[in-house]
């Protein structure tokens, strides 16, 4: 078994920038592989699935719509990880982790709540309703504009660094809202049907392309969250470099 010696060394060792970068360019193209075959297989069975007897067609939205959402609340709990570890341990690959989510996050979101309203309308006669999951959703998505917002206006890292940190942690009160939402409060939305103690309540026949899409967009996450933090060293890097050479320039016209 490996000691918890060794695993703790082998995670500082993935902390360091450099490492890491050496990392994401071997696992990115394996990531972005898995994602294609992924997606094909998830959209054959979508398409090659029977509709149901009460949504019809519509049904097929869900395989968007639902692995979307698992990924929005994936996102802003992946980033709050990152942010306690940004402000326990100051590790500046922390930061860079929590930062690069929230584009992607507000992405996932979005297209939630787009595809939400899409199968809404033929199934509720109207494409929103402010019920709690929906209204929790769109919090969520605000929530990651805020963030985004506030990376742009600090212009001081460390600063941004802390105050982005804090609003993620507090924020991150919204994920358990949003998941149990249908069961706390009476909403229109349906109650979970995959995850559940008694077990999933879909037909095998839905629940094969819904977990396959779920893993294609979890697939998804990965490559381009892995790529993002590769790419936000590398342009910090160059900043920095660049920065070098500016003083160094100053310094020799002094």
């Amino acid at each position: 078994m490996i000691s918890v010696s060794k695993f703790s060394k082998g995670v500082v060792a993935l902390a360091q920038p450099s490492r890491f970068v050496e990392l994401a360019n071997r696992t990115i193209p394996i990531l972005a592989a898995a994602t294609l075959i992924a997606f094909a297989t998830g959209l054959w069975l979508s398409f090659n699935s029977d509709g149901d007897y009460q949504q019809g067609e519509t049904v097929r939205i869900m395989y968007v719509h639902v692995p979307a959402a698992w990924m929005a609340m994936l996102c802003y709990s992946v980033m709050t990880a990152n942010a306690i570890g940004s402000l326990v341990w100051k590790h500046p690959l922390a930061d860079v982790a929590a930062r690069v989510a929230a584009p992607l996050g507000a992405a996932f979101t979005f297209v939630s709540l787009i595809t939400g309203a899409i199968w809404g309308k033929p199934m509720w006669g109207t494409w929103w309703v402010w019920d709690a999951r929906l209204t929790s959703m769109f919090v969520l998505f605000i929530m990651y504009l805020g963030l985004l917002a506030i990376n742009r206006a600090i212009d001081e890292p460390t600063r941004a660094a802390r105050v982005t940190a804090v609003l993620i942690i507090v924020g991150f009160v919204n994920i358990p809202i949003i998941k149990f939402s249908v069961e706390w409060w009476n909403t229109l939305h349906q109650p979970a049907s995959v995850v559940r103690l008694a077990g999933p309540a879909l037909d095998i026949e839905f629940l094969r392309p819904l977990l396959v899409m779920g893993l294609a967009f979890a697939c998804l996450f990965a490559t381009l969250y892995v790529a993002s933090i590769r790419n936000e060293i590398w342009r910090r890097k160059l900043i920095s470099h660049h920065r070098l050479a500016a003083r160094a320039a100053a310094h020799k016209e002094d």
